[in-house]
């Protein structure tokens, strides 16, 4: 595994590269890493293409302690990435907070996205009582206890190697910087992605596992994300929680490949 970094505002952005073919950018969700896409990056160079997944500022190797963390910003650290790879036209994956980064991106530099893929993404901020936004409080400030939240995103199954990716994305979240990364990423910040998704031309694809636990009717989810956008598709991942490309990959790979033909990637 070869890392590559790029220098984006005074920090750096990591990233790895595989396979051959028509790019796609994979970016992860919150408090995760590149590798949350380790199953599915074979499976996609497999099927021909070139395959980028993306630390996301301030996680796993890219630098922590960024002044800001927008999803404008790391949408354009993602096509930062593009352009360090050729210039693209590229596809982009963005997995859960992520979701908001790739509209971004497609809006603001349309010659280089050729398709945007939403993965688990949030219309709206959810409604939590008193007691839930406490307890999401104590996640964003303690390594372990995010941990042990990640695990309930996986109600169907998990992968194989799970309990080693999680105590190696824990480690990391013990790094200085990368929980205050975490709480960055997720702060409100204008213009929400929702606002932006009219201007995005090229094709859509919603993704949602149909046992999300993030939401309340993730088949609703779903369909509210595809309908912000001018042209866009929503698909749903049968026995499937908030991470799809973890723990169904094969079922994820082959929405995603068949979309990629779709788009001429």
């Amino acid at each position: 595994m070869t890392v590559s970094y790029l220098e984006r505002d005074g920090g750096r952005i990591a990233y790895e590269v595989h396979g051959q073919g028509p790019l796609v950018v994979l970016s992860h969700g919150v408090g995760e890493n590149r590798r949350s896409f380790r199953h599915l990056v074979p499976l996609l160079v497999a099927a021909g293409h070139r395959v980028a997944s993306v630390d996301v500022r301030g996680h796993g190797a890219s630098s922590a302690d960024r002044p800001s963390y927008t999803p404008a910003e790391v949408g354009a650290d993602l096509l930062a990435v593009v352009g360090a790879l050729g210039g693209g036209p590229a596809t982009l994956v963005g997995s859960s907070s992520s979701a908001a980064a790739v509209v971004f991106a497609a809006a603001d530099a349309p010659a280089l996205v050729n398709g945007i893929v939403q993965v688990a993404p949030f219309v709206e901020e959810p409604k939590l009582n008193p007691f839930t936004r406490l307890i999401q409080t104590a996640v964003l400030r303690s390594p372990r206890m995010f941990g042990l939240f990640h695990r309930t995103l996986f109600p169907c199954g998990r992968p194989a190697d799970d309990a080693a990716y999680r105590r190696a994305m824990v480690a990391n979240l013990r790094e200085p910087g990368r929980m205050a990364a975490m709480r960055g990423v997720l702060a409100p910040a204008e213009p929400h992605w929702t606002a932006r998704a009219r201007e995005v031309r090229q094709p859509v694809l919603v993704l949602m596992g149909t046992k999300d636990p993030d939401f309340p009717d993730p088949r609703a989810g779903a369909w509210a994300a595809r309908r912000l956008f001018a042209t866009a598709e929503a698909r749903m991942i049968d026995e499937s929680g908030h991470y799809p490309h973890a723990d169904q990959p094969a079922r994820t790979a082959a929405q995603l490949t068949e979309f990629l033909a779709a788009t001429g990637a």
